[in-house]
C-alpha cells in the first residue's frame, strides 16, 4: 500500500518497541495496514488479536515494550512495567486511562484526535434521515412480518400514523457540538437546509454565523427537532442528558449519540422512550457498552441501536493507525503532540 508521505520524509530520532494491545478490534477485517507505525518505530510492532484484554493481560503485554497502542480498553497504569514511556490512544476520547497516575510515573499519553470526523458526522445525519422518513419502524414492521403498510384495510391511513417529513427548516441542536465532528456534522445538516443550534461550555456563533449558540442546554433541547450529542466524558457530562433535561425535548424530537454512552443516564433514557416523552433515539454508544443482552434498548422499536460503528469504515481506521504513527515519530523527535496529560 502506498504510504501518505515519502519515507524519506522520516526523520527517526530514535526507536521504540511498540505493541498493540488490541488490534483485533482496529482490524477486525484484515484491512488495515501497520506498515507506517511501524516504519516509525524501527522495529517489527506486536499485534494482539484481543479485542477487549483485561488490564492485567495489558500489562503482561506490555513487558519487554517502551510504547503501548490501545484502543477503548481501561488500563491500569500501576501494572505496566517502568519500561513504558508513551501510551497512544488510538482514539480520540481517553477516559479509559488513569492520566494523573500516567503523569506520575512519566508515561506520555496522547490520543487522535479528528481521524473518524467525517465517519461519525455522516451516521449522524443517516440516523436524521433514518428518522425523518420513520425507516426503522417501517424495517421493525418488515422483520416481524407486519404488512400492514402494503397490504392492510387502509394502507395510507396507517403510514399517516408515521413521522415522516422533509429536513429543511427542521433544527437540529448539537450538545458540545463546536469541536470537529460536530461542526462537520453542522455542515452536513445545512446541506439539508436544517438550522444549526450549538450548545456547549465554549459555545458561540460558529460556522461562519451559520450556527446558533443557545444561551443553555435547555434552550436547546426546547428547541431541536433532531439532538446530537458530541461532548466529551467527563465529571461534568456524565448523565447530563437525564430525567428532567430528556424532558425538556420536544415530544416529537430525536436524540442521537455518537459520543460516549455515559453522557446519558440509560435507565432514565428507557423510562422516556417507554413513555413516548420523547419520539425516538440513535446510539451508537451505550452504558453499559456493549448492552446487556437483556437490556430493553434491543425490545424498543424507537430506538436504533448500533455496536459503535462510527469509527469503524476501513478509510476511517486506516487513517486512526496512521496518526498513531505520527503521534509515535513526533514523541521519538521529541516534539510529541496530540498530549492529554501534563
Amino acid at each position: 500500500r502506498r504510504l501518505v508521505r515519502p519515507l524519506a520524509s522520516f526523520v527517526r530520532h530514535n526507536m521504540t518497541k511498540a505493541c498493540v494491545v488490541n488490534a483485533g478490534r482496529l482490524d477486525f477485517d484484515g484491512m488495515i495496514d501497520f506498515c507506517m507505525l511501524e516504519l516509525v518505530c524501527g522495529t517489527p510492532v506486536t499485534k494482539h488479536e484481543h479485542h477487549s484484554p483485561t488490564p492485567s493481560e495489558i500489562a503482561q503485554f506490555a513487558q519487554g515494550h517502551t510504547t503501548l497502542v490501545t484502543k477503548e480498553v481501561p488500563i491500569d497504569v500501576t501494572l505496566l512495567p517502568d519500561s513504558i514511556t508513551l501510551i497512544c490512544e488510538a482514539g480520540t476520547g481517553y477516559n479509559n486511562i488513569d492520566l494523573t497516575e500516567a503523569t506520575k510515573r512519566g508515561i506520555t499519553v496522547c490520543n487522535v484526535p479528528a481521524y473518524s470526523t467525517d465517519a461519525v458526522a455522516q451516521l449522524v445525519m443517516t440516523q436524521v434521515l433514518n428518522f425523518s422518513c420513520s425507516m426503522h419502524l417501517q424495517i421493525h414492521a418488515n422483520a416481524n412480518g407486519d404488512q400492514t403498510l402494503f397490504h392492510g384495510s387502509n394502507p395510507f391511513k396507517s403510514f399517516g400514523r408515521l413521522a415522516h417529513f422533509e429536513l429543511g427548516g427542521k433544527t437540529i441542536g448539537l450538545i458540545g457540538g463546536s469541536g470537529t465532528i460536530g461542526l462537520k456534522t453542522g455542515k452536513l445538516a445545512r446541506a439539508f437546509g436544517m438550522n444549526v443550534l450549538v450548545w456547549s461550555r465554549s459555545a458561540k456563533d460558529c460556522g461562519d454565523g451559520k450556527y446558533k449558540a443557545a444561551s443553555d442546554l435547555k434552550e436547546l433541547l426546547n428547541n431541536s427537532d433532531f439532538v446530537s450529542i458530541h461532548c466529551p466524558l467527563n465529571a461534568a457530562t456524565a448523565g447530563l442528558l437525564n430525567k428532567q433535561t430528556l424532558g425538556w425535548m420536544k415530544p416529537t424530537a430525536f436524540l442521537i449519540n455518537t459520543a460516549r454512552g455515559a453522557v446519558i443516564d440509560e435507565d432514565d433514557l428507557i423510562a422516556v422512550l417507554k413513555s413516548k416523552t420523547i419520539a425516538g433515539a440513535a446510539l451508537d454508544v451505550q452504558h453499559p457498552e456493549p448492552p446487556t443482552v437483556s437490556s430493553p434498548l434491543f425490545e424498543l422499536n424507537n430506538v436504533i441501536v448500533t455496536p459503535h460503528i462510527g469509527w469503524k469504515r476501513v478509510e476511517t481506521r486506516q487513517r486512526l493507525v496512521n496518526a498513531v504513527a505520527e503521534n509515535v515519530r513526533a514523541f521519538l523527535a521529541g516534539a510529541p503532540v496530540n498530549v492529554v496529560n501534563s
